[in-house]
């Protein structure tokens, strides 16, 4: 169940979106653009936005260079999750992860269990953190996106939702290096 306590205060957070296509320029990229105005909507900041080839290496450098951006909190990638040969964005991510968030896959697949039934075991959507940073690899269509944003994202990525979000550990993702 989501909720939000308003007796706290929103708290921006600095998103950028990574669009993972051999084929979609940015006047095409409908999914990059439905993350786009989501994260607007719901107040946070767009850090960066890119379109990348299905290129392992090329897509986990961009992801490392972000991961070490500190104007960056969150990345998020639409595209290559799928299963043909030229999917490569999970593997990307997982190049990249320090720690692999698990029940983000789980629960997001439960989503969209409802809205494409058994489709949804086709997607191989992904998230994790390195270096600080929150990375969640999500599927390339419109709908998916959505269904991320709407059912997951937008609520752990609000500091005011209960009983936990991800903002609120943010401050301690990097701990391990901080440490004598």
């Amino acid at each position: 169940m989501s909720r939000i306590d308003d007796t706290k205060p929103f708290i921006p957070v600095r998103i950028a979106v990574l669009t993972v296509s051999d084929t979609r320029g940015l006047a095409e990229d409908r999914s990059g653009d439905t993350l786009v105005q989501r994260i607007q909507d719901a107040g946070h900041i767009l850090a960066g936005r890119m379109i990348l080839p299905d290129e392992r290496d090329q897509i986990a450098a961009q992801l490392r260079a972000w991961t070490l951006d500190e104007g960056i909190d969150v990345i998020l990638s639409t595209g290559g999750t799928g299963l043909t040969g030229r999917d490569v964005t999970v593997e990307a991510h997982r190049d990249v992860y320090e720690k692999e968030i698990e029940a983000f896959a789980t629960v997001f697949t439960m989503v969209s269990m409802q809205k494409i039934g058994t489709s949804a075991v086709q997607s191989r959507a992904t998230g994790g953190v390195a270096n600080g940073t929150y990375l969640f690899a999500l599927p390339g269509s419109t709908g998916a996106c959505r269904d991320a944003w709407d059912e997951i994202l937008v609520w752990q990525l609000d500091y005011r939702h209960k009983p936990c979000n991800f903002v609120e550990i943010m401050p301690r993702l990097d701990e391990h290096l901080r440490r004598k």
